[in-house]
């Protein structure tokens, strides 16, 4: 028996499709859109047909953007000489969020992961060989997350980049501010005494 309509049903499924939305996630959502007057509804519609019509990937960097390239490839105040490379888009909206970094990025639209049948093909990596070949650049830094995935692709990357003249730097992790060291695990712990600073 079905306690709902087809439509809100169908609603319903699209939402639980999203990632990180489960069926009592989805299902408020659902009735959340319903319960929105008509404009509102139709403006959240437009927004989501607009966003899939109009944003592309960067032909430099492969970030996201909806114009010919992306604000940070067109900033000429940027250090286009370094390149930080994160696995998604997501990744240069926290990394801007320091208001430290002023080199460039290449976002690789994911890891490697065999498990889940990615593998190099599957990423930007020879849009990203292609920009260190030019020679302009100095610095490559990896910031993919330090997981088994992120470690694998780094160390891939850096065994391609390597052999062409560029620096590979990895981002330095350890233990959180506000943390415990008795909480931390081995590699966490490793990972803070290999990025130790004099003070």
């Amino acid at each position: 028996m079905r306690y709902f309509p087809a439509a809100l049903e169908r609603l319903t499924e699209q939402f639980a499709r999203l990632p990180g939305i489960g069926g009592k996630s989805a299902q408020r959502l659902a009735f959340h859109v319903l319960s929105m007057d008509d404009a509102a509804a139709a403006e959240f519609a437009a927004a989501i047909t607009d966003a899939k019509a109009t944003v592309k990937t960067c032909p430099i960097c492969q970030n996201l953007t909806d114009q010919e390239q992306c604000s940070i490839c067109a900033d000429e105040e940027r250090d286009h000489g370094q390149i930080c490379v994160v696995a998604e888009p997501k990744d240069v909206i926290a990394m801007e969020r320091a208001r430290e970094y002023r080199g460039v990025y290449h976002v690789l639209h994911g890891v490697l992961s065999p498990l889940n049948h990615v593998g190099p093909d599957d990423l930007r990596i020879k849009e990203l060989l292609a920009r260190v070949a030019d020679g302009s650049v100095r610095e490559v830094i990896m910031a993919t997350n330090p997981d088994t995935e992120g470690e694998a692709t780094a160390m891939y990357l850096s065994r391609l980049l390597r052999p062409m003249g560029v620096q590979v730097t990895r981002l330095a992790y350890g233990i959180p501010m506000g943390s415990q060291l008795e909480y931390a695990d081995e590699v966490t712990l490793l990972r803070a005494l290999e990025g130790r600073q004099e003070i």
